[in-house]
């Protein structure tokens, strides 16, 4: 959707004011007669609101939707404009091609930049939001790795996904940069938060920041989809464990070894004992997954490599998140028990000894 359509049509809105009765008739019909507007969430990168809906004229439509908006400084709506275009576009263009379970979105647009865009989408109630420090049950992570591959499989090694806008492989300039970045990252990470974490987690970083640039270009053969980000608490799970998961926040895609989503979750979700007593079964699980929507070539050991190999985008993402991100008192509890998982696997698993 193009922002000069967003425009002249009233769907594209900028703060909570907008989010009147005539703004929702426009975008979800002509039903509506009343709307309550509540604010969710933190609002570090953007704004979120969840507007209650009045349309006793059409059962049909929702009761509730969230509506992401940009983040209230307008320097900020600049700076972010790529993340904020990114998420349009995945739901605007991506979302229809994939099997991944993500909200219904009623409207995905941006405006200019993408300093500006809205997106309107369902309401996932009941379903609740993961907790990165408390961790999971060995069903949802299976349910979270299973609904991964519908990302992953559809377009695995997808030659058209070059074409979109915003989407490509590292190179070697991007590797370049990724260490340089990444040394000088380590040490605050380390300094900030280094009481936190075990000698030998600490050994293990500046290891993974040692390789980090040519791990970034190890294995391009084999490249999909990456949500970059895909964590517990961006994922939304139904009451009582039963199957059905939903994945938000699509801010981070890009394109890369889809491994890494997987080593990403169960790396930084599962504390070790878990992970050393259930990862095989869901790695076999996320493979199988793999195969049901079409990839063909890939066997389960060779998946099983590549989860190895993949282990250090725990840190990877958790360090950069840290060094350059808003801190919290939870923030920080949350990167260390990351860091803390994610390194204990990349020992147990021997990663590093794979980059070469």
């Amino acid at each position: 959707m193009s922002g000069a359509d967003a425009v002249t049509t009233g769907t594209l809105v900028g703060s909570a004011e907008e989010l009147t009765v005539d703004w929702a008739r426009t975008v979800l019909g002509a039903a509506v007669e009343a709307v309550e507007v509540t604010r969710v969430g933190t609002g570090q990168i953007g704004t979120c609101y969840r507007v209650a809906l009045t349309a006793p004229g059409d059962p049909a439509l929702p009761t509730t939707v969230l509506v992401k908006l940009p983040a209230e400084d307008p320097a900020a709506r600049e700076l972010l404009a790529n993340v904020y275009r990114t998420e349009v576009r995945f739901y605007d263009e991506i979302a229809p091609t994939v099997a991944v379970r993500v909200p219904h979105c009623h409207l995905a647009t941006y405006a200019g930049t993408g300093a500006e865009f809205t997106l309107v989408m369902a309401d996932a109630a009941p379903a609740t939001q993961g907790d990165q420090l408390a961790g999971c049950s060995a069903d949802q992570a299976r349910d979270a790795v299973v609904n991964l591959a519908g990302l992953h499989g559809p377009r695995w090694c997808d030659p058209t996904l070059l074409e979109i806008e915003g989407l490509s492989i590292n190179g070697p300039e991007d590797a370049d940069l990724m260490a340089e970045l990444y040394g000088p990252a380590t040490e605050i990470f380390v300094d900030l938060l280094g009481d936190r974490l075990t000698p030998e987690c600490v050994a293990t970083l500046h290891e993974v920041a040692a390789v980090i640039g040519p791990w970034a270009l190890g294995r391009a053969e084999r490249f999909g989809l990456v949500h970059g980000d895909y964590r517990l608490d961006n994922l939304l799970f139904p009451p009582d464990d039963a199957p059905g998961v939903i994945a938000v926040d699509w801010q981070t895609l890009s394109l890369g070894l889809p491994a890494r989503d997987l080593a990403f979750f169960l790396g930084t979700s599962l504390e070790p004992a878990q992970r050393r007593r259930d990862e095989r079964s869901l790695v076999a699980a996320y493979h199988r997954a793999l195969l049901d929507h079409g990839v063909t070539g890939y066997d389960e050991g060779l998946a099983w490599d590549d989860y190895r190999y993949a282990m250090l985008q725990g840190p990877l993402i958790a360090v950069f998140g840290c060094a350059y991100g808003t801190r919290s008192e939870r923030g920080d509890a949350m990167f260390a028990v990351m860091v803390e998982r994610s390194c204990a696997a990349i020992r147990d698993l021997g990663s590093l000894a794979l980059v070469g």
